[in-house]
């Protein structure tokens, strides 16, 4: 199989477990037709960044051609997601809203926090401001439409962005290279970076 297919093959196969997994929980989701209704733009929005964010993620790093970044997004957000359904199917807190019993954590903010999180660790904090950003206004969503309070949120924030911490590196790090060098007395130190 040529290498461009193979490519192809496996960021196809990663976007969509990403969609999948952010999309199958939401999907899942038993919300009453009175709650459907109730529905503002400042959750649509926050829905809409649930499903863009991740896929966007890892697509990112899968265009940059970082294939070991994606695989670790992915399996990152397998574990985001499975702790957070985990917690809220044992633990059952009603939401503010009372539609249903699975307020604790908050699955968007998870999620979001999670892609946050990634493109932080893995490709700097300057990179990852409008990712802040949009996890922050996602969350906020969540709170403004009753979903859920603010303990949560902190929840689902931990979650996301503790995953980071098992299973992204730092990507920079594999390109820059700090050299020693001496030659007849003469000491030399030097920082190589490959782009």
């Amino acid at each position: 199989m040529p290498i461009y297919l193979k490519n192809l093959t496996s960021s196809i196969v990663m976007i969509t477990i990403v969609f999948t997994l952010v999309f199958c929980p939401y999907a899942s989701a038993q919300d009453t037709d009175e709650s459907r209704a109730k529905i503002g733009t400042t959750q649509k929005i926050g829905d809409l960044i649930l499903f863009v964010f991740p896929v966007a993620t890892v697509g990112t790093s899968l265009i940059i051609e970082d294939e070991k970044g994606a695989l670790q997004f992915t399996k990152g957000l397998l574990l985001t997601t499975v702790v957070t359904y985990g917690l809220k199917l044992s633990i059952n807190k009603p939401r503010p809203d009372n539609s249903n019993d699975n307020a604790f954590p908050s699955g968007h903010t998870s999620a979001v926090f999670h892609s946050a999180g990634y493109v932080h660790r893995r490709y700097g904090f300057k990179y990852s401001i409008p990712a802040y950003a949009l996890a922050g206004f996602t969350a906020a969503s969540r709170i403004d439409s009753k979903k859920h309070d603010i303990l949560d949120i902190l929840a689902g924030t931990v979650i996301g962005l503790g995953s980071n911490l098992l299973f992204t590196t730092d990507y920079q790090q594999e390109h820059m290279e700090l050299t020693y060098s001496s030659y007849e007395g003469d000491y030399m130190i030097g920082f190589r970076c490959k782009f």
